[in-house]
């Protein structure tokens, strides 16, 4: 991914409402609307699968929301991007980490309206199991902002 969409990337999500914290995982805040448990949602295609991954992930996290086949069946479209770096040779061979450095984040819009409702960003520098852990941490995140 490009420096530069890697930096749109970045304001959309600060626009979204997001609010950027440290190297950890990325806090996040919910916009002026709220997303209802059980409310149909659409996952847009993401490059590099990340949409097959945060799918994945909203299953096993329980997240109380109803994914939709197809855009026109949804209220909410969930939308993002995800960065991935494999480990260098030196982080091997130096530091011996051969996990990938993962970067994501997920916009969730009210279709209707267009209002971003929630945002989350993640940059994992270790992670062990590459996208899989970015989309959980942005499912179990999403669970926690419906249950509050």
């Amino acid at each position: 991914m490009s420096h530069t969409r890697v930096v749109a990337s970045v304001i959309v999500v600060l626009v979204g409402g997001a609010v950027l914290v440290g190297a950890g995982d990325t806090k996040s805040t919910a916009a002026s609307g709220k997303l209802p448990k059980g409310a149909k949602v659409f996952i847009a295609p993401m490059a590099d699968g990340f949409d097959t991954y945060l799918r994945e992930a909203m299953t096993t996290k329980k997240v109380p929301l109803e994914i939709a086949g197809s855009r026109d069946q949804a209220d909410y479209e969930i939308t993002g991007t995800s960065e991935s770096q494999k480990a260098s040779t030196a982080k091997k061979v130096i530091l011996g980490n051969w996990h990938s450095r993962e970067e994501a984040s997920i916009t969730v819009s009210n279709i209707k309206s267009s209002e971003v409702v929630w945002a989350y960003s993640v940059h994992e520098e270790a992670s062990t199991h590459g996208k899989r852990s970015s989309a959980e941490a942005c499912a179990k995140h999403l669970k926690d902002a419906i249950e509050k």
